[in-house]
């Protein structure tokens, strides 16, 4: 395989100019702007639409190659029901980065990860914060935590996804670090709308930060998420997809640090006895469960995540919907057309 730091050659048929060259040697991306492609069309306003299953992802250096020129915003990798390769994982993004920069000027598409672990109580999040340790090490740029059903729960998450020297959204009522390290009791839960210390340690910099191509330093100041911290690189969401989740909703998606949720009607529907997966037009209780859900991220400022067709995207657009589900490359061209801009329906990485 080739080296991937140092790699020179385009994988799409052409040598990067000289310039290109140059900032990859410094190790930077671009002169300004964002890292996270996703997070860069969200704040504009736009629908951005992604591409990649619940399991069968492909975790290879070849395959990021590949993949680096998708038509895609964001790249979602399953690890719930795919396989937890975590080795394939960082060799994927590799190949990626090896593969940029993107047609948009990113150095990788964004990836998104689904978390093995269900957010179904704090003491599961606490215990499986390994998960979201790895899975942020390898560079990715956002993580899914699927089952929420807890408030608690979903705060432990995002903790576990945030170094302990960023303070945004932390309990001010927290001692500080020095009174901590003389004995000072941290209190058992942080205060309603507030978050607790974030719990990721130093060491996986090393190999997350040359993904992004910034300096250590700076990805261990970007790693964080957005728009809690409107610099924030991370992407973090949740998924509806109980009746627990769905009675819950208000309270799990007014956690700080969340950037978007989306109902999921496959295992809502296995849970209410649908054993066929049933998609729009939805039966009264599921869209009475979708209409929840999104109403939550209304109030709570987050992005919906849905399914379109070319043929629906522009009615779940004006809804509301911005992240846009289903994977055909047909939507977001429609997509993208129908919101015009600069971009109109090229997109890509």
């Amino acid at each position: 395989m080739e080296g991937w730091r140092d790699r020179e050659t385009a994988t799409r048929g052409r040598a990067p100019d000289t310039d290109t060259k140059q900032r990859r040697q410094a190790g930077e991306l671009r002169d300004v702007g964002r890292i996270n492609r996703a997070i860069e069309r969200l704040e504009q306003d736009r629908a951005i639409y992604y591409t990649g299953h619940h399991t069968g992802h492909e975790l290879t250096h070849a395959a990021g190659l590949r993949d680096g020129g998708t038509w895609a915003d964001y790249i979602n990798i399953g690890l719930e029901h795919g396989a937890l390769d975590l080795a394939g994982l960082e060799l994927y993004m590799r190949g990626l980065a090896d593969a940029g920069p993107t047609a948009s000027g990113h150095r990788t598409p964004a990836v998104i990860v689904e978390a093995p672990a269900n957010g179904i109580d704090e003491a599961t999040m606490r215990a499986n914060a390994w998960q979201f340790r790895q899975i942020l090490g390898r560079g990715v740029h956002g993580i899914i935590l699927c089952q929420a059903e807890d408030a608690a729960a979903v705060r432990a998450f995002v903790e576990a996804c945030r170094y302990p020297h960023h303070t945004l959204g932390v309990d001010p009522a927290i001692p500080s670090p020095h009174a901590r390290m003389r004995g000072a009791i941290v209190p058992p839960a942080p205060a309603a709308g507030s978050l607790g210390l974030g719990r990721r340690g130093r060491g996986s910099e090393a190999s997350a930060a040359p993904i992004w191509g910034v300096s250590e330093a700076e990805y261990m100041r970007r790693a964080e998420p957005w728009p809690l911290n409107p610099a924030g690189e991370l992407l973090l969401g949740v998924k509806i997809e109980s009746p627990e989740g769905v009675a819950r909703c208000d309270e799990i998606l007014s956690v700080p640090g969340l950037g978007y949720a989306e109902l999921g009607p496959g295992d809502l529907g296995l849970a209410l006895g649908y054993t066929a997966l049933r998609l729009q037009p939805y039966p009264p209780d599921l869209a009475e469960a979708r209409e929840r859900v999104f109403a939550a991220c209304r109030r709570n400022k987050l992005a919906f995540l849905e399914a379109a067709t070319p043929e629906t995207v522009a009615a779940r657009i004006d809804e509301g919907v911005r992240i846009i589900a289903g994977g055909r490359p047909e939507t977001a061209a429609a997509g993208r057309a129908y919101q015009g801009g600069t971009e109109g329906a090229r997109g890509g990485g």
